[in-house]
């Protein structure tokens, strides 16, 4: 009961900081078009450098960037614990579970699950890109409204194999960067662990001490910290927006949007009553503050804490299956991602004078699945995949690569939007793989 009431706390502090982060955000656009037309856009640089400017780009040296460091502390603070939580909170899991057969019945039950939604994800991003498309509103980006950005390189999606093993015991923990890898090494330790229960007491009590005080960082920092960290994220993502950066793609903006909000609350629920046959009401309304804390971070690694922490003490997952499902799924399950990915690699090929088919449509969806996999659960990850895909389908004369231009211009409110329905998807596959495991308490769920 405490923990809902604290969960419902929680909730009302992070939609007030929602609230007041959006009025806070319109108004600075507002402020931002007025100064810039009236001839004082040297007060707005004044404003900018003392509130929002990132103080590690480049001739920043002068800035002060208030709302910057209170949001990069914040989202520094979560990203410190996401190796060492994922190894420990994985470790126990396998290690907990001593039947070899049930392991094998929750692992396949959670792949599976994520590539049922991720592969219904797709068919919807395909539908939505394809009516817009034959509407004929993706039309060719004007040159003159877009400034080139620094992009990434692309690469074989095979690599992610590779990167599933890695060389170095030491240099896996290093990084936030090859979660995959920290997943792997858990789960083998685990299972080691598992065939030696007496001589590895030592170091599963360790890790229970571990986890232990990761639960108390992390509470201070989501209940203290988080509302604060949330309205100066939100205020500063969009008040770095003008109005005109948003015109040139507005068919791209709309799509997607249009395309992630459907999924959220119409596939999510359906999910929940068709394969868990639970209600669903319960699960959206307790799911919302993980959705706005995913929409605030932009990380489905800085959201994981509280993701975990809602689904196992609000939702009534058991702690075995969200300890294993939550860290996988924010490195394999990409629902939103691949939304994006496709609509934003369709309307890159068709502004960009390159025919879209239903075989084009159908390899870009097959390339947004297996890039999403293993891709850092990180902001601007987004912009890494989507050149890969470019790349794999050749979509890459000028043309394509300055309407690519336009999108990293343009895509971080739509990244803030995607981690929203990555992270609400992976807890609403801890539910259904709870509930067939009945590993599930419907009067927490319900509660």
């Amino acid at each position: 009961m405490k923990s809902s009431q604290d969960g419902k706390k929680l909730a009302k502090k992070m939609l007030i900081a929602l609230v007041c982060g959006l009025i806070a955000s319109f108004g600075c656009i507002l402020l931002r078009e007025y100064l810039n037309s009236h001839g004082q856009a040297a007060v707005w640089k004044t404003i900018n450098n003392l509130l929002f400017q990132d103080i590690t780009a480049e001739g920043a040296t002068s800035s002060v960037g208030i709302f910057y460091i209170i949001g990069q502390l914040f989202v520094n603070s979560l990203q410190l614990i996401i190796v060492p939580m994922v190894f420990v909170s994985i470790s126990l899991a396998i290690c907990a579970i001593t039947d070899t057969k049930k392991l094998g019945r929750i692992s396949s039950k959670t792949i599976f699950t994520f590539l049922k939604t991720t592969v219904c994800a797709l068919a919807w991003a395909g539908v939505v890109g394809f009516v817009v498309y034959k509407l004929g509103l993706f039309n060719r980006v004007d040159a003159s409204h877009v400034t080139l950005q620094q992009g990434t390189t692309g690469s074989n999606p095979l690599n992610i194999i590779l990167s599933i093993v890695p060389n170095n015991f030491v240099s896996a923990f290093t990084s936030n960067g090859n979660v995959l890898a920290i997943v792997f090494l858990a789960v083998a330790i685990g299972l080691a662990m598992n065939q030696i229960p007496e001589r590895t007491k030592t170091l599963k009590k360790l890790m229970l001490e571990i986890a232990d005080i990761i639960s108390v960082c992390l509470s201070f920092v989501i209940t203290k910290f988080a509302p604060y960290a949330i309205f100066c994220l939100l205020t500063r993502t969009f008040a770095i927006y003008g109005v005109d950066s948003l015109k040139p793609a507005l068919a791209y903006v709309v799509s997607v949007v249009f395309a992630l909000f459907a999924y959220l609350f119409i596939a999510y629920p359906i999910y929940l009553m068709t394969m868990a046959h639970v209600d669903p009401r319960p699960f959206m309304k307790k799911a919302a503050k993980v959705a706005v804390f995913g929409f605030s971070t932009s990380s489905s690694a800085a959201t994981l804490p509280l993701n975990k922490k809602t689904t196992v003490e609000e939702l009534g997952v058991h702690e075995e299956i969200a300890s294993f499902t939550l860290p996988l799924g924010m490195t394999i399950n990409m629902d939103g991602t691949a939304i994006m990915q496709v609509i934003a690699a369709m309307f890159i090929a068709v502004s960009s004078g390159y025919k879209v088919s239903f075989t084009s449509m159908a390899i870009i969806a097959i390339l947004a699945l297996i890039a999403s996999v293993g891709t850092p659960a990180a902001p601007g990850a987004g912009a890494v995949i989507l050149f890969t895909i470019l790349t794999g389908m050749g979509y890459t004369n000028d043309a394509a690569l300055l309407a690519y231009s336009l999108i990293l211009a343009i895509n971080r409110p739509i990244e803030m939007l995607v981690t929203s329905l990555n992270v609400v998807g992976d807890s609403s596959t801890s539910v259904i793989v709870a509930k067939k495991e009945n590993m599930f308490d419907e009067d927490i769920y319900n509660s």
